[in-house]
């Protein structure tokens, strides 16, 4: 028998990384440390940046859904996974750790222009999935998504279920959609407030019952089951009248870099070059959440770091100390406009170096829309869950086709040019938008 204190491999098959399933690459295992809500305390920030050098490379990454992942891990996993587990960053039961997929603002609870506090909710859906035996039959990708209507929301990334929070008739309701995101408009229904567990803990046993094992993800359930014969079997009283169906999440604030208003104090948004953090840089990061803030850092979706709770004498020496240890603390960097994968050195599937690629770019493009310029090694699109506005996707070597996101076109969008260099690609994206097509 396995002791209680030894990390065991995880039981389900898959290719995506967890606490739990390091993930061979090119570069060493892969190591994703799932974090409720993005929250990452100071301690444990510091607990993932020692471990990244004990037992790794020393590379630290921000993902797309708001987690962290240890890259270059050597040969004693067991090892890395029990520092991890000893400093609270997973459940010690292996399968409860695959389904933790719930992404929040990371302003959740502090965002001034929030309907509700969604935290509470939150709270609730993370220990209903770690909790019940029969969701961790879930897909390791399957997502949920909770927006309490604050300004900074990721709001264009897919989620198997997502949850949106409306007032109507002065009461709190949450609009909900499958196989989509808040963007699409696809609103489905809405629930109070109240009832969302429920509507979670249904869509989630619907979804069981009726999907075959090839159908690990909502879109390829849909596919051949109508939503309506799917809402009208959860058992719940779902509001779908004109009212709800016809509701549109208002759009987000831009940027997610820099200063931003709380409630009470203020939030800061830092982002580490092309999403790598070194030791040095999270460990930083922590002493000066500890310092200026309230001891904890918030992974976004934009693969950054949020510190809250700063006081407004204190940004300026905060952001200040930040930019000193290499994290890019305002929107228009040019660094902030490009987001890359992994890339050749790393990835086998990737055709180019990718972040070298990228920081070459970003001298050319100068300042623009953060992450509005997406480098991908290969068709798989890692680095990015949605299509960003432009897309060069590698073909060899320092070479691109350009994409540019096109809302009536599926994939990466409108393909505008084959075969381009870093200069070429550089002189073509730094032109005005309508310009693109001549």
């Amino acid at each position: 028998m396995t002791p209680a204190n030894t990390p065991v491999a995880s039981p389900r098959p898959s290719a995506c990384p967890g606490l739990w399933r390091i993930v061979s690459a090119r570069d060493g295992g892969i190591c994703r440390i799932k974090l409720p809500g993005g929250l990452l305390l100071a301690d444990q920030a510091e607990a993932v940046a020692a471990a990244a050098e004990r037992f790794a490379g020393g590379v630290i990454e921000a993902t797309n859904r708001g987690n962290l992942q240890i890259r270059g891990i050597g040969s004693d996993h067991a090892g890395l996974v029990e520092s991890l587990l000893a400093a609270g960053l997973g459940p010690r039961d292996a399968a409860s750790d695959d389904v933790r997929n719930l992404m929040l603002s990371p302003l959740a609870g502090h965002d001034p222009s929030m309907l509700l506090d969604v935290r509470p909710l939150a709270g609730q859906i993370l220990d209903l999935l770690q909790g019940t035996p029969r969701f961790h039959q879930l897909s390791a990708k399957f997502a949920v998504q909770l927006d309490g209507g604050e300004g900074v929301a990721m709001l264009d990334h897919p989620h198997d279920l997502w949850l949106s929070a409306l007032r109507l008739e002065q009461r709190d309701w949450l609009a909900f959609g499958l196989a989509s995101c808040p963007a699409d408009g696809l609103v489905l229904g809405a629930v109070p407030l109240e009832q969302g567990l429920a509507l979670v803990r249904a869509v989630l046993d619907r979804f069981l019952d009726l999907a075959s094992p090839e159908q690990s993800r909502m879109r390829q359930l849909l596919q051949g089951c109508q939503v309506d014969v799917f809402i009208d079997g959860l058992g719940l009283q779902v509001r779908r009248d004109a009212a709800v169906l016809e509701w549109r999440r208002e759009g987000a604030q831009c940027p997610w870099l820099g200063a931003l208003a709380q409630q009470q104090g203020m939030a800061l948004g830092v982002a580490p070059p092309l999403g790598r953090l070194s030791p040095a840089m999270l460990r930083g990061a922590a002493r000066v959440a500890r310092q200026w803030g309230d001891g904890s850092l918030r992974l976004s979706p934009w693969q950054s770091l949020m510190l809250t709770n700063i006081a407004a004498a204190d940004l300026e020496q905060a952001r200040v100390e930040l930019a000193a240890l290499g994290l890019l603390c305002q929107a228009d960097e040019p660094l902030a406009r490009v987001v890359a994968c992994t890339g050749s050195s790393g990835c086998a599937k990737a055709l180019a170096e990718t972040k070298a690629d990228a920081v070459e770019l970003a001298a050319l493009l100068g300042s623009g829309v953060p992450g509005s310029v997406h480098l991908s090694g290969c068709p798989r699109s890692c680095a990015v869950a949605h299509v960003a506005p432009a897309t060069l996707l590698a073909r060899s070597p320092g070479r691109y086709d350009l994409y540019l996101r096109d809302a009536h076109l599926p994939g990466l969008g409108a393909l505008r040019a084959t075969d381009l260099t870093l200069n070429e690609a550089g002189a073509m994206l730094a032109l005005p938008t309508e310009h693109l097509d001549d």
